[in-house]
């Protein structure tokens, strides 16, 4: 009798382990949501989402390996990456993300190459990089026995459409709006078993991403905010802010998409000496303008575990 309910115990703990492992299964973390501004709380634009056993990150901007390493992945454990445009906030990492990523030691260990995926001229930016650290990459060859295969470089240029499918994760670029001369600039649909992550890229309002964006499980959209007086005096700030979205623009966007859960990354905050830039507090309030529906302001850390029915948040750790 006492085995019997041993055994029926350990088979509800299994049970409820296994739907545990399965809800946790697509889980997005953000990793970067600042802007080119140097600021320690915000570090540079990117994203790691990690469905079943592919552990992807989406734009490379500064301290992204920092961040990589704070959520326990290993660099080298990245299965792909991929660039949005190549705006040098959303690039900047790549050295780091594929160098200190095959440095033999627990946060690196990269056995095979980098594999990324952008837009045409990631090519070309690769080699370039790999004659820029060829000194280094043959020092540590040499000095520290890394391998030369976890150096190794795997580069792709892509086009609008499916550009990665494996092990069940479908990734699809979305052609986006960030100006006229910011071209091709791409944001993201990643589906995995029968849910879906959006990530809008840098735009500006985008018909076209909303099409691709609906019936989405979790939006993950830019947004630009300025004090109006600042924009009606400043040429500089009009201008970054014309690259972007404005809260009550992607608060549209959100309408128009119905996600589960709407969040705010790449927070493009423009003020200058004599206006402050706008609060997080503002931000809401001008979104709420024209969206009434689940809205999280994402920061650092700041992590999704996507479900069927619902998107759970769990707020970053606390860093000293």
């Amino acid at each position: 009798m006492k085995t019997a309910v041993r055994h029926m115990l350990w088979t509800i703990v299994a049970m409820l382990f296994a739907g545990s492992a399965a809800a946790q299964d697509f889980k997005v973390t953000l990793l970067g949501t600042g802007s080119p501004n140097p600021l320690f709380e915000r570090f540079g634009m990117s994203t790691l989402v990690e469905a079943g056993s592919e552990k992807l990150v989406f734009d490379v901007g500064r301290g992204s390996t920092i961040r990589l390493w704070q959520a326990h992945v290993p660099l080298g454990s990245v299965t792909a990456t991929f660039i949005s445009h190549f705006h040098s906030d959303h690039t900047v990492g790549i050295p780091d993300l594929w160098l200190t990523g095959w440095i033999q030691r627990p946060f690196g260990m990269r056995k095979g190459p980098l594999v990324i995926y952008g837009p045409k001229g990631m090519t070309a930016m690769m080699a370039d990089l790999q004659r820029a650290y060829a000194a280094d990459i043959a020092i540590r060859s040499v000095d520290e026995k890394d391998p030369l295969e976890g150096v190794a470089v795997e580069a792709h240029d892509y086009d609008e459409g499916v550009i990665y499918a494996k092990n069940g994760v479908k990734v699809t670029a979305i052609t986006v709006d960030h100006g006229d001369v910011i071209k091709p600039a791409f944001g993201w649909r990643v589906d995995y078993g029968g849910r879906s992550v959006v990530l809008s890229g840098d735009t500006r309002y985008s018909p076209h991403l909303i099409e691709a964006a609906k019936g989405a499980t979790l939006l993950i959209h830019e947004v630009s905010a300025a004090a109006p007086d600042l924009l009606a005096q400043s040429e500089i700030a009009t201008a970054i802010f014309a690259h972007h979205t404005s809260p009550q623009q992607a608060g549209q966007v959100f309408g128009q998409t119905g996600p589960k859960l709407a969040v705010y990354s790449h927070l493009v905050l423009i003020g200058d000496a004599t206006h402050a830039p706008p609060s997080l507090d503002e931000l809401v309030r001008q979104t709420r303008e024209t969206y009434a529906g689940p809205l999280v302001v994402g920061s650092d850390l700041m992590q999704f575990d996507v479900r069927q029915d619902e998107v759970r948040v769990t707020d970053p750790p606390k860093t000293r």
